[in-house]
């Protein structure tokens, strides 16, 4: 027990800090007088006692963290967390089940978007902002929030964050201490969420519309503050904000930072991923919205690329907005969109799937192996940036793959076994493993996951987790090295 002390110590820390966020919402309640005040009121309270509790009982066996600790505190936090902020909920509506609540939080920690909620448009705004505060939080990590912050406290957090961080490689670093990355990453991601808040006000939302927007995009987590989402502005410039900006989340923060300390876009060029990214999105966009507009679902090709391109981008990102209901289009299109979202989002990214960087391997991986059947006494390295990439994150990357596959196998088969059709299972999965929200069929984007009964929504509600933290980190807590060591 008192191994795990010191992590309980730190997650008193986090759900400490985390508490502190619910001040955002009770402000806004009290500045809207809407009636949801009571509720983060007490769900402030209890948050911050029980944070203070943790804290507190384990302060005697503080210590730095080990990688082991690391993996723990993780999946502590990403699954404490929106144990928490389910409380505002909970506490406003009373008939809402836990399972609905805890599936709707951690929907929006983990950036999916997947809601069981309807309507939106009523909601007040305190909750509604408070859905849109959690897929910010979510989007660069809490943890990493939090690195930035425990070191003033005395908490180390280079494994926590090595946890925690998205992508194959982890190791890169943009300051020699890790508390500094975290807070250039931070301060890289207000200030684009700044930035979109201005120009989504620009282009004609209110300031509450244009704050939560901002928030689900720079984090990728397409939640609306609308029943209709995007679809309720019917406003192409609205839409082409949203574009640019949740292809900037899709790309690495890391990228970004350097552009920007550098005064050019020289690191856009060097970013391997970019070209793959702006690459495949713009290929898709003009290729499905001249099939779709063939199939007569719009009558002009102008159009078609409108509504294509905002869909298209907002799935493929893994971010989930929708300005129309494209479950409705020619199979083929939903479905393509669909596989964008395990490969379009950049590693060190708010997005989640397989990730660009791993996909570009695994082709180039490909091509070697083709090569070395013709010439099987060859070195043939495999070359990110002009630089070759040693095998073991190649075969690491091919284990992620197998592991991924095998999950999205796996989950699929335990939807279809209670209950689901084909579709919404296979595309459910897709879209929560991937946290890229709305699937199709019974989980659209016409509809939501508040049809699914319970054994389904937690079934999906793990996959989120697991498409978060990239599945070894979870993965790892089930083997018995882990426990043992």
């Amino acid at each position: 027990m008192h191994r795990l002390t010191p992590v309980l110590h730190v997650l008193g820390l986090v759900i400490l800090i985390f508490s502190f966020s619910m001040l955002a919402p009770l402000l806004t309640a009290l500045f809207a007088h809407d009636a949801a005040q009571f509720a983060f009121d007490e769900s402030f309270v209890v948050t911050l006692i029980a944070g203070f509790a943790l804290w507190l009982g384990g302060r005697r066996w503080r210590r730095e963290l080990k990688v082991r600790d690391g993996f723990l505190l993780v999946l502590l936090v990403w699954t404490g967390l929106p144990a928490f902020a389910t409380l505002p909920f909970m506490v406003y509506a009373p008939g809402m089940s836990f399972t609905d609540a805890y599936f709707e939080t951690l929907s929006a920690m983990t950036t999916t978007g997947a809601t069981v909620m309807s309507g939106l448009d009523t909601l007040p705004p305190s909750l509604n902002l408070w859905r849109h505060l959690l897929q910010w939080l979510g989007g660069m990590g809490i943890i990493v929030l939090a690195v930035a912050i425990l070191p003033l406290l005395g908490v180390g957090g280079r494994q926590l964050l090595k946890a925690e961080l998205p992508g194959p490689i982890k190791d890169s670093k943009l300051t020699p201490r890790i508390a500094d990355t975290a807070k250039l990453l931070w301060a890289m991601y207000a200030a684009l969420t700044l930035l979109c808040v201005l120009a989504l006000k620009l282009a004609g939302m209110n300031w509450f519309d244009a704050v939560c927007h901002a928030f689900a995009a720079l984090s990728l987590g397409g939640f609306s503050t609308h029943d209709a989402s995007v679809g309720y502005f019917n406003s192409p410039l609205i839409e082409a904000v949203l574009i640019v900006f949740m292809l900037l989340a899709a790309l690495n923060f890391v990228t970004h930072f350097l552009a920007f300390r550098q005064r050019s876009l020289a690191a856009y060029r060097h970013d391997p991923e970019f070209r793959g990214v702006l690459g495949l999105v713009t290929a898709s966009c003009l290729g499905i919205s001249l099939y779709v507009w063939q199939a007569g679902v719009y009558p002009e090709y102008l159009t078609a690329l409108r509504h294509v391109s905002f869909n298209l981008v907002s799935l493929a990102t893994d971010c989930g907005f929708a300005s129309t209901d494209f479950n409705s289009w020619p199979m083929f299109a939903p479905m393509w969109m669909l596989f964008l979202s395990c490969v379009t989002a950049s590693s060190g990214s708010t997005g989640g799937g397989l990730k660009m960087i791993r996909a570009v391997l695994m082709f180039r991986q490909g091509v070697r192996e083709l090569e070395h059947q013709l010439h099987p006494a060859a070195r043939l390295p495999v070359k990110i940036g002009g630089h070759a990439v040693p095998n073991q994150i190649v075969f690491a990357i091919q284990a992620f793959v197998m592991m991924y596959s095998a999950t999205i196998v796996a989950m699929t088969l335990v939807l279809l076994a209670s209950g689901l059709d084909f579709i919404s299972a296979f595309s459910a999965v897709i879209a929560c493993i991937n946290n890229a929200g709305p699937g199709l069929n019974e989980v659209g984007p016409g509809t939501n996951y508040a049809s699914l009964d319970d054994f389904q929504t937690w079934t999906l509600a793990f996959t989120m987790l697991l498409g978060r933290l990239e599945l070894f980190t979870v993965f790892v807590l089930f083997t018995r090295a882990f426990w043992r060591g």
